[in-house]
């Protein structure tokens, strides 16, 4: 009898995991924080980082019908002197937003962390990259730092849809949920 449970549960599984309905995004990596760096410009404490597996079919074919993509990257720099309680000095965020033009056939993406500046590009993977990267955004003055002390930056990206013009929710169904978040990553140094 218990051998009979074992492979019906088993049967069970593999029908289940082979599901034709199931999301893609189970199958695939999950987003990541890959390439962090942390270094200093003559003025300021800069970050460098960049999201993998940040797009899944279903994430760009929302995106294609309208649905905007928006990636925030979520910062927050500590100084870390062994105590119980660290001082956060900043905590921040920077977003990037990816919407499609159908007319155009264009994607423009629209970075805070540069003034709200928009790109445009017919190039799919030239989007996805610069959604994706984080190149130079300040995060202190280089003044209000400590030389040879200890600081972490806790860092973490949240992938979410962006808002759709007033009433286009009830229009575009959409069944397929792709809200991630990474896991908080922490970078330790000494400046």
């Amino acid at each position: 009898m218990r051998f009979f449970d074992i492979r019906l549960l088993f049967l069970f599984g593999f029908l289940l995991a082979f599901q034709p309905g199931l999301p893609l995004a189970l199958a695939e990596e999950p987003p990541e924080i890959k390439d962090i760096i942390v270094t200093a410009s003559d003025s300021d404490l800069l970050l460098f980082a960049t999201v993998k597996n940040g797009f899944t079919p279903d994430m760009l074919a929302d995106v294609r019908s309208g649905v905007p993509a928006v990636f925030t990257f979520q910062m927050k720099l500590v100084k870390t002197d062994g105590k119980w309680f660290n001082t956060t000095l900043v905590e921040s965020a920077v977003t990037h937003t990816l919407s499609f033009d159908a007319a155009n056939n264009t994607y423009t993406i629209v970075l805070s962390d540069q003034g709200d500046k928009s790109v445009t590009t017919a190039d799919l993977n030239q989007a996805k990259q610069l959604m994706a990267e984080l190149n130079g955004v300040k995060v202190i003055a280089l003044t209000h730092l400590v030389p040879d002390a200890p600081y972490a930056i806790h860092f973490k990206v949240t992938l979410k849809k962006g808002a759709l013009p007033f009433g286009m929710q009830r229009l575009l169904p959409f069944a397929a949920l792709w809200d991630f978040e990474t896991d908080w990553r922490t970078i330790e140094f000494r400046y």
